[in-house]
């Protein structure tokens, strides 16, 4: 394996799966040594948890460096920003005794999601023939708006007139969109959405307190010589361009989308780190080509606690599969490889490894491939791996580790052709290992 990861001066993290890879913990681990953590795009669907000692910490929003003191945290331009969830998740970090004040930043151009973006994306998906399988927080609606160029940003918030129109404009517009989908507002249900109009408005002085120029902060440390972590949310196969588009989010969460989410240039990055499960899970709907049966599918849900962060819906589980993560490679440019979860898999006999997908036609395929709805009917071509049946959570380097767990995280990296330079063994900051 590949020696320890460098000194890096900008480095991004980002999922090469689904997402909920345990992209938290790495940057929360990370954190400890960088000086400022900026999350480049998504919104409160995102959920990263994050232990510390017995404390368990769950993220939406504010990036995961914000439980190490002093650090300081962005939010980029890329990100959604909903009002109410952002000032509800900061209040309960301060009431959980985190010290919060100067350390948190949100770009001017970040795009407000706010209430009517919720209402929205519930009724579009209760509506819709092919369900996305979408967490109903409004994330596509409000990124609906930022390309139909009838967004509301931060900025605006500095000029009330202009402010208080704009949010009138986008709640009529919404009722509208409404009235059209057969589903109108009911007395309740329009009273509930102008309360929390209400509350936005009332947000407005306190979001302009935390705006600044992302971008221009971040240039502005890499030139002082500060270390910057770039922080992804969801995982490469919900990438709107490269993932299984339709059952995708609304933003780039690849690499590439950092430099646009935060506001630098692509040369500012030196290294990537890709996040990935030591097997595979999928929440939403969508094709997930190496998915358990039934019954083993409910073993490791049990064995890895996978109900999402954020909605707390189950995840489908399956093998690990390399043709998913030798794309995710590709179109990252991965530097490096962060394995999570191993000692998920210490009580297996067996282990497998996707290595290609089979089609009902016979063909097959090594490659990762654009139809979506092909991935619905592939045989995926495994590779068996005897299991280690130990536990690894006490390992602490490579040769602590079982003989077979070492082979197996072997296979990955040949398979992947990406280096692996972190592996979690456990929930705990100390449960990791860096190679060395």
């Amino acid at each position: 394996m590949s020696s320890r990861m460098n000194a890096d001066r900008c480095t991004v993290v980002v999922g090469c799966q689904w997402g909920d890879e345990g992209k938290g913990k790495i940057v929360d681990v990370l954190a400890e040594s960088v000086d400022v953590v900026a999350r480049y795009q998504g919104g409160a669907n995102a959920g990263h948890t994050v232990h510390v000692g017995d404390a368990e910490f769950i993220l939406h929003q504010i990036p995961s460096g914000i439980l190490h003191a002093g650090k300081r945290c962005l939010l980029g331009n890329g990100v959604v920003l909903d009002l109410l969830q952002f000032f509800e998740e900061y209040d309960a970090l301060v009431a959980r005794g985190i010290d919060l004040e100067g350390r948190v930043g949100v770009s001017l151009r970040a795009h407000l999601l706010l209430p009517w973006h919720r209402v929205l994306d519930r009724a579009a998906e209760a509506g819709a023939r092919d369900k996305i399988g979408t967490t109903g927080r409004g994330i596509g609606p409000a990124y609906e708006d930022k390309a139909g160029r009838r967004g509301i940003r931060v900025a605006d918030a500095a000029n009330l007139p202009r402010f208080e129109e704009l949010m009138t404009r986008g709640a009529e517009r919404a009722r509208e969109r409404l009235v059209a989908l057969g589903l109108p507002l009911d007395g309740a249900e329009a009273q509930a959405l102008e309360e929390a109009l209400e509350r936005s408005m009332g947000l407005r002085e306190r979001i302009l307190s935390l705006a600044v120029d992302t971008g221009l902060e971040v240039d502005h440390a890499l030139r002082d010589g500060q270390r910057v972590l770039l922080e992804g949310a969801q995982g490469t196969a919900l990438d709107l361009d490269h993932g299984t588009y339709p059952f995708v989010t609304s933003s780039n969460t690849t690499a590439a989308g950092a430099a646009t989410g935060i506001g630098v240039g692509p040369t500012r990055i030196d290294a990537v780190l890709g996040v990935v499960k030591a097997y595979t899970t999928r929440v939403g709907n969508g094709p997930l080509p190496t998915g358990f049966d039934e019954e083993m599918d409910a073993r490791m849900r049990e064995l890895g606690g996978e109900f999402g962060a954020t909605t707390g819906r189950p995840r489908r589980c399956g093998w690990f599969d390399a043709v998913l993560a030798r794309y995710a490679a590709r179109v990252n440019g991965l530097t490096g490889l962060a394995v999570t979860k191993l000692d998920v898999l210490d009580t297996l006999p067996e282990i497998a490894l996707c290595t290609g997908y089979r089609f009902p036609d016979g063909s097959t395929a090594s490659e990762f491939p654009a139809d979506t709805w092909a991935l619905g009917d592939i045989e995926p071509i495994l590779e068996w791996m005897p299991g280690w049946e130990q536990s690894t959570g006490g390992a602490r380097t490579l040769e602590e580790l079982p003989e077979r767990a070492r082979r197996y995280l072997d296979r990955i990296e040949a398979l992947t052709g990406a280096p692996i330079r972190m592996v979690s063994v456990g929930t705990r900051r100390s449960q990791i290992i860096h190679v060395a």
